[in-house]
């Protein structure tokens, strides 16, 4: 992490097209290091011993999730909820409480009204938040305090940062730091599981945690350079047959609606293709479900059972 400390601090002043040439050629080496791990790893699909199925009878669980990252990101909340509500979709948009933007109390209503979800990403998205413990523990009273200003339960790490130990000093239900393989991340230790899992605290209570287990947008898009969505799809269809959890996070500030997308984003169409794809070929087996949704079902699955779930997984490195 130090290293990763220092590289935060310097960013800002590095042009953003050279951090996204820097990545991509990283990437590029990462990728071919990889392909035993990512986008598939075979060692994530055992479920824990707690998983007796999806409510419903489902056969796999869907999860939309949305870090809204600077401005631009907040202005495109309410075109990208009515893009997912057109095919039948919900999802979470976590919101940086300390950042570039302000966060309304009509964007928040208008989501709760219309059925999705808020979560807090980070405090200020800076890459500061894990500096040091006494940092952490500091930030964690400011975020647990606007995670009751909108009776949020759910947090993300910004730059998918995490420490699993640290976050219990949040009052959360969930949190979604973490993912089941990604090399491409800069603290790439995966979960090396497709299910939500429980990390307890030493007085009995705990949290749940939800890996994303779909690449993310700006990986695909921004850093691969990916012209399509097949590689969702291919990930989908292979959590679809274990019976996990398909959780993506996608950014709105990477999306295009109109015109030709810049460099830094991707076309609309990629998006409400990959959910048309989801309803059509898993319309009647699917459990489409909102994060806190999964989460109080994985608690109550847990916690109902004859400590049948011995905590957290242990993240590994993804890429040896």
């Amino acid at each position: 992490m130090k290293l990763l400390n220092v590289y935060y601090r310097a960013k800002p002043s590095i042009p953003h097209n050279i951090r996204l040439a820097m990545r991509g050629y990283i990437a590029s080496q990462k990728r071919r290091r990889s392909a035993h791990v990512w986008p598939i790893n075979p060692v994530c699909a055992e479920p824990p011993k707690w998983f007796h199925g999806w409510p419903h009878g489902k056969k796999f669980a869907f999860v939309l999730t949305h870090d809204v990252e600077g401005q631009r990101g907040y202005d495109r909340c309410q075109r990208l909820a009515e893009v997912e509500m057109r095919h039948g979709f919900h999802s979470s948009f976590n919101f940086v409480p300390e950042g570039e933007y302000s966060v309304s109390t009509d964007l928040r209503e208008f989501l709760g009204e219309s059925g999705f979800e808020v979560g807090v990403h980070d405090l200020h998205h800076d890459g500061s938040l894990y500096r040091s413990k006494e940092d952490f523990f500091a930030s964690a009273v400011r975020i647990n305090q606007h995670l009751k200003e909108w009776d949020a339960v759910g947090f993300r790490s910004g730059f998918m940062f995490h420490n699993l130990e640290w976050l219990k000093q949040l009052d959360v239900l969930y949190d979604a730091s973490t993912f089941d393989t990604d090399p491409f991340e800069p603290q790439s230790d995966g979960a090396n599981t497709i299910f939500p899992f429980w990390v307890p605290r030493s007085d009995g209570s705990g949290y749940i945690e939800l890996p994303y287990s779909l690449a993310q947008d700006s990986t695909m898009y921004l850093v691969l350079r990916e012209q399509s969505n097949e590689i969702w799809k291919r990930k989908l269809d292979w959590v679809a047959q274990q019976g996990g959890m398909a959780l993506l996070n996608v950014h709105p500030d990477y999306i295009a609606f109109d015109g030709d997308p810049a460099r830094t984003e991707y076309p609309v169409s990629l998006y409400a293709d990959f959910l048309e794809y989801v309803s059509t070929h898993y319309g009647d087996v699917v459990w489409h479900a909102l994060p806190r949704d999964v989460a109080r079902f994985a608690k109550g699955a847990i916690l109902s059972g004859t400590n049948s779930e011995p905590g957290a997984q242990p993240l590994a490195e993804t890429v040896k």
